[in-house]
């Protein structure tokens, strides 16, 4: 269907990972060496030579500790010291050739019984980059419901509010469209890196029924999804916007999120997340980008001819249920015939009270063919919309990484390249030590600012790299939206053309013949005038 394949995120083997108690953590500070390339590049940079330790180039920043006793802070050259520890070391491994091996080879090894801790150390763990849910886990987590209540009456606005019912909290709550802006807010600043549905827009004045009810089903969309989300889940603002029942829950949600810090900041996997990357993530990601950004098309394009289709139906019912009032209103009429028709009264008596009776029967086609519009509507049209607010969340989420922490990082990496200039500029000028060592220490700041955006840059692909595969779990929901599809239309049919089976005998007296007597309807091959 598509032109490309799926790319193979996620395919590589996982990476043997240190239990959580065992990794030693580095500070910001401690690396040796920076790179200032983006994630994936090949490492071109030269290692500095003999008596270059000291010496901070562009192309390999170096993150010293400052020296003791000028700004530097307590304990700068002990973290410096574990910094260049190996991770052996870090685990209080010993290294080969320090007193290991001195073993007696002849004695038989002892069998020694394994702690369970142990065990449980040594059993291989899974990677915490690849997803293990099935589009019907993600289906089941919640569904929720948004429908519109009475419309409360102001002064000078109409105030819209909305139920809002968890099957998973078994719970109602009010909401008005503020705290979905709030919710949404809130969601993004502590989620940056995910995909957040974004909401429908707001209409000052003149909102009409359609636009309201247009904006419901939107609402309806955004929290499902947002429901049904592995991380957002599991979150505490989630739990509070469906189940809170007080009056002030935009303040609530704030406060969850005040002092928090974003996902970079809570995630114990954040720090290690290059660990877990494939090794060309870039390429990877640009082959995904591409592939759902050709998805979309074809979905939008979908989604248009299907509420085509719907309208269609809709449209079809409105003409049925006029042709048969049409139908209705010649047989009740009432003008009289002229004298010279006399001749055929009784005939033209018999068609106004055949046509009269014919209106009960458009008007069930009628109502036939709106609920199969209707129907459509919802089991085809807002599944569709439902996944192209999906994907229209992943590109908005591929903008924030490019427009937000790559943007970032360049800027950094620019101010550090200025910060290095100075430094030079001032030893060649030979300026006051005190001056050379302000710039030395915002040097350091800003080396310690360029390994975290590198950290955030990292862990962002990270989570791209799960988002994109939740778009993948996602993708047999076309199987179930054509299988609507297929369902509606045999269903619509199937009941219309009962309706039209039980009207076909009520023609016959329509039909009249010699002798006032009935006969059937012609065929269509007898009834073609237009024939030669």
């Amino acid at each position: 269907m598509w032109p490309r394949s799926l790319p193979a995120w996620g395919s590589h083997p996982p990476l043997p990972v240190s239990p959580p108690h065992r990794v030693a953590h580095l500070p910001l500070c401690a690396p040796s060496r920076l790179s200032l390339r983006g994630p994936g590049a090949p490492d071109a940079s030269p290692q500095p030579g003999p008596g270059q330790a000291g010496r901070v180039g562009l192309s390999s920043p170096r993150l010293r500790p400052l020296r003791g006793g000028r700004g530097a802070g307590r304990g700068g050259r002990r973290r410096g010291s574990r910094a260049h520890m190996t991770a052996g070391e870090m685990d209080g491994e010993v290294p080969a050739g320090s007193g290991g091996a001195a073993t007696d080879l002849a004695k038989p090894p002892v069998i020694e019984p394994k702690d369970p801790e142990q065990l449980l150390m040594q059993t291989p763990q899974r990677n915490p980059l690849l997803l293990s849910h099935t589009l019907q886990e993600l289906l089941s987590k919640d569904t929720v419901q948004v429908e519109l209540i009475p419309e409360k009456k102001g002064l000078f606005l109409k105030h819209v509010e909305y139920e809002v019912s968890s099957k998973r909290f078994k719970c109602s709550v009010y909401r008005r469209y503020n705290d979905f802006v709030v919710f949404h807010e809130m969601l993004l600043q502590k989620f940056p890196y995910r995909m957040v549905p974004a909401l429908p827009p707001k209409r000052m004045l003149g909102a009409d029924r359609e636009f309201i009810e247009s904006r419901r089903r939107a609402l309806k969309r955004f929290i499902n999804l947002v429901a049904r989300h592995p991380p957002f889940s599991e979150d505490v603002l989630l739990k509070l916007f469906l189940s809170f029942s007080g009056s002030d829950v935009q303040n609530k949600l704030r406060e969850l999120v005040q002092g928090v810090g974003d996902e970079f900041m809570t995630c114990q996997l954040a720090p290690r997340a290059k660990d877990f990357l494939p090794a060309d993530i870039q390429a990877q990601f640009a082959a995904s980008r591409e592939l759902i950004r050709n998805i979309y098309n074809s979905f939008y394009k979908l989604r248009d001819r299907a509420e085509r289709i719907a309208s269609r139906a809709i449209d079809n019912a409105s003409d049925l249920l006029i042709f048969g009032k049409e139908l209705s209103a010649l047989g009740s009429d009432t003008t009289p015939l002229p004298s010279w028709a006399a001749l055929n009264n009784s005939t033209w008596g018999t068609l106004k009270q055949a046509l009269k009776g014919l209106s009960v029967e458009f008007a069930l086609l009628a109502d036939k063919a709106v609920q199969q519009g209707k129907q459509e509507e919802s089991d085809v049209v807002e599944k569709l919309n439902l996944f192209l607010d999906l994907l229209q969340s992943y590109k908005d989420l591929c903008e924030r990484h490019e427009k937000g922490v790559l943007h970032k990082h360049q800027r950094a990496l620019h101010k550090y390249s200025m910060m290095k200039k100075q430094m030079m500029s001032a030893t060649v000028q030979n300026k006051e030590p005190e001056s050379v060592e302000q710039l030395e220490s915002r040097i350091v700041e800003q080396e310690n600012a360029i390994m975290t955006m590198e950290l955030r840059n990292y862990f962002s692909l990270y989570c791209l790299h799960q988002e994109t595969q939740l778009i993948h779990i996602y993708l047999p929901l076309t199987s179930h939206i054509l299988g609507a599809f297929v369902n509606s239309q045999i269903q619509g049919h199937k009941e219309m053309s009962k309706v039209w089976n039980e009207l076909k005998p009520k023609l016959s007296c329509l039909f009249v013949g010699p002798h006032n007597m009935p006969t059937p309807p012609l065929s269509p091959p007898e009834g073609n005038f237009f024939s030669n």
